[in-house]
């Protein structure tokens, strides 16, 4: 077993802080994140959530050094990027949401260059490794112009990964690509992770979050809602649903539920949400016999990880 006393118990650190944009004479300065204090365990799949314009790519590009921050403490790999950005930075690679590369050399020639960038000896460089990794070696020789969305969007993936990075952000991967190459990045991704890379999300497909993380954070307003292990997130939902299949579909809630959170669906079905330990799903059970209905079947429904994200961005802007 590898000993990893050495290496930082924090991949990515953030303490209380803040990025405030200039104004102009139209518009007031913009405090896009207000004393963040955020800390990505080493070795985890971590999630950042939040709605546009929540303070989540301010908060990337800062360690990515593509923007500056106006206050606070930020450490990438246990480096403080005010004491050494050039290791601060060659401790991170990022896939960016937008595709930016030149469309006239070759995937090759693209990760050569980068890793040119980097200092990447050319005895080290892992260019036909990493094509193959994220299945470019048959365009290996293209232009990138000749490449679809997606392989683009698999390149970026590549190109961010040449100096071998501790730290993989990940800044909507799968933004306009579809189920199946969404999976082979997903695929990918816990690959990258198996072999110990540190994997930052951000990602409007909670979907993903769910399927891949392991923590996940939630920004809103620029300040962090929520940090927590997925499984104690989503604990914060006490909610659960039973859905009731009648033999004969229903066309409206019965009576004796009028006193429930209780809805008919498609089909016919009868959804009620209830509390745990609040209400019995048997007392539940025998209501709807008592009311005359027939059972074909009945299931319950777990709350998902989109319900735990709007309670806590929406009630906080009711409670605005």
């Amino acid at each position: 077993m590898s000993d990893t006393s050495h290496l930082p118990e924090y991949a990515l650190e953030a303490i209380d802080l803040r990025k405030t944009y200039g104004g102009t004479k139209k518009a007031p300065p913009k405090e896009a994140l207000k004393g963040v204090t955020l800390r990505v365990p080493r070795g985890s799949i971590f999630g950042l959530l939040g709605p546009n314009g929540a303070g989540k790519s301010t908060f990337i590009n800062i360690f990515a050094g593509l923007v500056n921050k106006t206050s606070g403490t930020v450490k990438t790999w246990g480096i403080d990027i005010d004491k050494d950005s050039r290791a601060a930075r060659a401790a991170i690679g990022v896939v960016p949401q937008e595709i930016n590369m030149d469309v006239f050399f070759t995937p090759y020639e693209t990760l050569e260059l980068m890793a040119g960038f980097y200092g990447v000896p050319k005895a080290e460089r892992r260019t036909e490794e990493l094509l193959e990794a994220v299945g470019l070696s048959d365009k290996r020789n293209a232009y990138v112009r000749q490449l679809s969305g997606g392989m683009k969007r698999r390149l970026l993936v590549a190109k961010a990964m040449v100096h071998t990075p501790p730290i993989l952000v990940l800044d909507e991967p799968t933004a306009g690509v579809d189920i199946e190459l969404r999976r082979q990045l997903w695929d990918y991704v816990r690959e990258l992770h198996a072999r110990g890379t540190t994997i930052v999300l951000t990602t409007h497909y909670l979907e993903e979050a769910q399927e891949l993380c392991d923590e996940i954070a939630i920004v809103d307003q620029g300040q962090v809602v929520a940090c927590e292990p997925k499984e104690q997130l989503l604990k914060r939902m006490d909610k659960k649903t039973l859905v009731i299949d009648p033999v004969d579909a229903l066309n409206a809630v019965p009576a004796e539920f009028a006193a429930y959170d209780a809805e008919i669906r498609a089909g016919g079905a009868l959804a009620i949400t209830y509390r745990q330990g609040q209400q019995s799903v048997a007392e539940m059970i025998e209501t709807f016999r008592g009311s005359g209905g027939r059972i074909d079947d009945l299931r319950t429904e777990e709350p998902d990880l989109e319900d735990v994200f709007l309670a806590l961005t929406y009630n906080r802007e009711e409670g605005a």
